[in-house]
Order: structure tokens, then C-alpha cells, then sequence
């Protein structure tokens, strides 16, 4: 019965997720919970008399063969390693046991498969309660490979029975990044050069149309203003992947000395569009971070907020220190639709198209923020109301001291 229940549960499953109803983390999240359901469901009917089957129900379960359930699992490219409170393998399918080269993984503590601190721990937080997702894992031992893991607590009669673990292998993915990365790179450089040689030859005969037609300075003009533009989104590119594996120096940094200083240098664009700045942060406020990316990180906000501010708005730079320390960048400008939002930091996004390209955005800046606040260990978001303002919050790790 046992078997019937299981088979059930994973076909179910395997169907599901063949229609697409399923992602493959769920039909993963759902073979184990299957697994373990089914164990009780078991232990339950042994207890319970078997009541007689028709001719007809017996053939249908016997269409049902047992070892559906290890079919499903281990044609499964994603591993799946089911444990107990003790830290012991009670399940595994075919790829996780690819994972190990340590004998097999079934009945063995985890301890005695792998000596990788990324999977013990997961798997140790989820046995007390705690879901994991997003733990990076390398492994050398059958080449170098790169994986996802997921790890859920199971759980019987409100109580932690076991977690499951899911493996994603991304070594593939990991692959095709360091190619784009490096596509990007060598692209970049290589158009570096003649943008250069454009610029300079277009600034020199501007200079030099003394009594020219106006139609020649329009045209240079065309050509200076989209080399610089083309020469501002190589530089960002450049950045952009430069930032991707970025190590942060952090130390202690008066926060109101550095906004001044944004505010200074962003001052004559501010009062070009009749912006008023607004630096509200406490004089004695200081923060853990690298100050060159800090800087980097509220010039990009603070110029965008005056970009996209009506006339005669404002933005004001504040603080705030509690569990982590909390800075924000508030315009009050137009606002941004809510279902820009969940985009905004992705790169080349742009709300508003034609009124980025004007200003000379190039759809990278707020992609440089979050590469730079999540290399910090913190994080970036964003709130806004339309006709009321937008309010871009950074959020970093207080200091130990």
C-alpha cells in the first residue's frame, strides 16, 4: 500500500509538472514530501484491515508498478537527498549520489559523505527549522561543478521529521556567464579606441567651422552627442562587470561628509532643472562601507532623482540606524507606475524610453547600485507614488563595534 500511495504521489507530480502546472523545485519539493508522507501513510494502514478488492481494482493497481517511484527520482537531472533529525541519508535519487564519492549515501550520516561546510550547514539549519535556498555548493571531485541547493524542513505533527535537499546543478549556466562577462568585456574594449578617435575628431572641426554653413555644426554636433552617449554606456558596461565580482573595503565613514560632497558635485545639474538637495543625515552619523562605491552607489541615485524630478521639486539624502543602517533617496517627483517597479534594477530598464535617452541614461546606473549594495551584504529596493515621489532605500550591515 505503501507503494501504490508513493507511485500515486510522484506521477501526480511527474504529470503536473509535464503540463507545466509545476516548476522543477516544486515537483522536487513534492517528491519528498511524498517520500515522507508516504512512509506514515504506510505505517498507518498496516495497523488498519485490508478491504477486499474487485477484479477490476486489482488490475488497475497492478498497471501501477512499485518501481514507479524510483523511476521518477532518479531520472531526475536535479539530486534529491532526503535526511532525518540525526543527520542521516534516508533517501537519495540517482544524481545525488553522483554527488558523493564516498560510498553509498543511503543510511549514512552526512558528515561521513562530504566534508563541504555549504551542504552541512543547509541541511543543519533545516533540521532545526530553518529553510535555505539560494546555497552555492562547488564540488572537485568529478570536475568542477557548480550547484544550487535548496533545503526545506519536513515536518510530522507540527514537529522537524527530516529536511530534503534539492541540487541544481548551474555549472552550465556559471559557464555561459563568465562567456558573456567576457564577451562584454573584450566587445567594450575594442570599441573604446575609435569612440575615442570620434570624439576627438568631432570636437576638433567643431572648433574649427568658423563661418562653416549651420548645418555642418548640427551634424557634428549629432555626431559628438551620440559618441559620448555610445562612450558613457561602454563605460557603465565596463563598470557593470567590473562590480559583478567587486570585494568591498569597508570602514567607518561619516555619512553627512560624503552626501555633502554628492551634493556639491551634483549641485549645478540641480539647479539647471531648479531641484532643491536636501542632506538631512545627523552630522555625527557613520556607516560601514567602502567609501569610493558608497559614493558611487547615492551619486547614482541622487542624479537620477534629479533627472526625473519636476521643476522645482526636491531630494532629500537621510538616515537612519536600527538592525541595519537605512539610507534613503526621496524625490518628489512623477513617480514610477507599480508595475515598473519589480524591473527597475535589471539591466538596460528603462520606464520611460525616449525620456532616458534624452537625458543621456544608459539603463545601467541602478543595476550598478544593487550589484554594489548586494557586494556590501545589504540590499536596495524601491517605493513609489504617482504624482507624489519615489523613495530608493539602501539598506547595509551595522559595523560590530
Amino acid at each position: 500500500m505503501t507503494r501504490i500511495f508513493l507511485a500515486l504521489s510522484i506521477g501526480a507530480a511527474v504529470v503536473m509538472f509535464g503540463a507545466g502546472l509545476l516548476l522543477p523545485s516544486q515537483l522536487l519539493l513534492a517528491s519528498g514530501l511524498a517520500l515522507m508522507l508516504g512512509i506514515g501513510v504506510g505505517a498507518f494502514m498496516r495497523g488498519k484491515p485490508r478491504p477486499r478488492s474487485t477484479a477490476q481494482e486489482i488490475s488497475q493497481i497492478q498497471l501501477l508498478h512499485p518501481e514507479l517511484l524510483d523511476v521518477a527520482l532518479n531520472e531526475m537531472r536535479e539530486g534529491v537527498v532526503v535526511i532525518d533529525t540525526d543527520m542521516r541519508v534516508v533517501a537519495s535519487n540517482r544524481a545525488a549520489e553522483t554527488l558523493f564519492t564516498k560510498g553509498d549515501p543511503r543510511q549514512a550520516r552526512l558528515t561521513e559523505l562530504t566534508r563541504n561546510p555549504a551542504i552541512y550547514d543547509a541541511f543543519l539549519d533545516a533540521v532545526q527549522g530553518k529553510e535555505r535556498d539560494g546555497v552555492r555548493v562547488e564540488t572537485y571531485d568529478n570536475g568542477h561543478k557548480v550547484f544550487d541547493l535548496r533545503v526545506v524542513p519536513l515536518r510530522a505533527d507540527s514537529k522537524v521529521a527530516g529536511a530534503v535537499g534539492v541540487f541544481f546543478d548551474i555549472s552550465r549556466l556559471e559557464r555561459l556567464e563568465i562567456v558573456r562577462q567576457e564577451f562584454l568585456a573584450n566587445v567594450s574594449h575594442e570599441l573604446r579606441t575609435p569612440l575615442t578617435s570620434i570624439l576627438a575628431s568631432a570636437e576638433t572641426l567643431e572648433s574649427s567651422v568658423n563661418g562653416n554653413s549651420e548645418s555642418d555644426k548640427k551634424f557634428l554636433s549629432i555626431i559628438h552627442k551620440n559618441a559620448a552617449r555610445m562612450q558613457r554606456l561602454i563605460n557603465d558596461l565596463l563598470e557593470l562587470g567590473a562590480i559583478e565580482n567587486v570585494t568591498v573595503d569597508v570602514e567607518p565613514i561619516r555619512l553627512f561628509l560624503l552626501v555633502e560632497d554628492i551634493v556639491n558635485s551634483l549641485s549645478v545639474a540641480a539647479g539647471e532643472r531648479k531641484v532643491t538637495l536636501q542632506n538631512i543625515v545627523a552630522k555625527d552619523a557613520e556607516v560601514s562601507a567602502d567609501p569610493h562605491r558608497l559614493m558611487q552607489m547615492l551619486t547614482n541615485l541622487v542624479d537620477n532623482a534629479i533627472k526625473f524630478n519636476r521643476e522645482g521639486g526636491t531630494v532629500t539624502i537621510d538616515h537612519e540606524r536600527a538592525e541595519v543602517d537605512t539610507i534613503r533617496v526621496i524625490d518628489t517627483g512623477e513617480g514610477i507606475p507599480a508595475q515598473h517597479l519589480d524591473r527597475l534594477f535589471e539591466r538596460f530598464y528603462r520606464v520611460d524610453r525616449a525620456r532616458s535617452r534624452n537625458l543621456g541614461g544608459t539603463g545601467l546606473g541602478l543595476a550598478i547600485v544593487k550589484h554594489l549594495a548586494r557586494a556590501h551584504g545589504g540590499d536596495v529596493s524601491v517605493t513609489s507614488r504617482l504624482g507624489e515621489g519615489t523613495e530608493f532605500t539602501i539598506r547595509l550591515p551595522r559595523s560590530s563595534s
